[in-house]
């Protein structure tokens, strides 16, 4: 039997790993399109590196022949095949990092699935924006003439002086939690300072393409995210398999065509 999940990247969030496991075989990907194999019983050592369109072939091509091939190998390669996604997420335990003055959740840490998982992860209280070099953000002209640091670093700095000196995190259940008020995007977005708000909801904007992945937004949040994914083609193209839910079906299939033509352009 092979079983399926997904689960948040982090630290810092980068968007969701979907996982298809057998006994023997683990599969992952990040996109639907690539896949990592590995082994589920050897420290997870990686088998191969293989695409989508591979796959196809190479099912094709062992159901056709008459060599013998490792049968659970065939099986998760079959099951790849004919799989839908996105996988239902299964983390609904989170690490979040509280505000100093009231300690409601600031921004999320870690998540993961069992209880047994909790304790290998960090115990540190302090939150890392996705880099710059990773998910660049435009600056403004005032910030290029002033020599600003990027916004990613400048919001990290923020939350870090919001959760104070003896920064303080803790664990939720978010399947039985129904108290505290968890930010749908992973970091607060209640700024008194309007310089302070930009370079939250700048932040945000700029990894639009990343949070659409996460499955308990509304209707209301997923459709604010689409809006702001217009410059960023390239990465909905690459990511929107995995979205739950599209909104504006029109606005992410033209954001799809775009993309397409920039890599034909690209390839000339």
């Amino acid at each position: 039997m092979i079983k399926t999940f997904s689960q948040k990247l982090t630290p810092p969030f980068s968007g969701l790993v979907h996982i298809a496991e057998s006994d023997t075989y683990r599969a992952l990907t990040l996109d639907a399109d690539i896949w990592e194999i590995q082994y589920v019983n050897r420290s997870h050592i990686r088998v191969c590196t293989i695409s989508s369109n591979e796959i196809k072939s190479r099912t094709r091509n062992a159901d056709q022949s008459t060599e013998t091939a490792d049968p659970k190998f065939l099986e998760m390669l079959h099951f790849l095949c004919e799989v839908e996604l996105p996988f239902k997420a299964r983390d609904f335990l989170e690490y979040w990092l509280l505000d100093g003055k009231d300690q409601t959740p600031l921004a999320l840490l870690f998540s993961c699935a069992e209880e047994a998982q909790m304790s290998k992860f960090p115990s540190r209280a302090g939150w890392t924006a996705l880099p710059d070099s990773v998910m660049p953000i435009q600056k403004t002209e005032e910030e290029l003439a002033n020599n600003k640091p990027p916004v990613n670093y400048r919001l990290e700095s923020l939350i870090s002086e919001r959760a104070g000196i003896n920064s303080k995190a803790a664990w939720f259940n978010r399947r039985e939690e129904q108290t505290a008020i968890f930010p749908p995007f992973m970091i607060r977005e209640d700024w008194v300072e309007a310089d302070e708000l930009d370079l939250c909801l700048r932040y945000i904007e700029r990894q639009a393409p990343r949070l659409l992945m996460l499955q308990q937004l509304t209707q209301t949040e997923r459709q604010r995210l689409e809006s702001c994914c217009k410059p960023h083609a390239t990465e909905v193209a690459r990511l929107c398999k995995l979205y739950p839910e599209i909104i504006d079906e029109q606005l992410i299939s033209a954001l799809r065509v775009e993309a397409r033509l920039r890599a034909a352009t690209a390839g000339i």
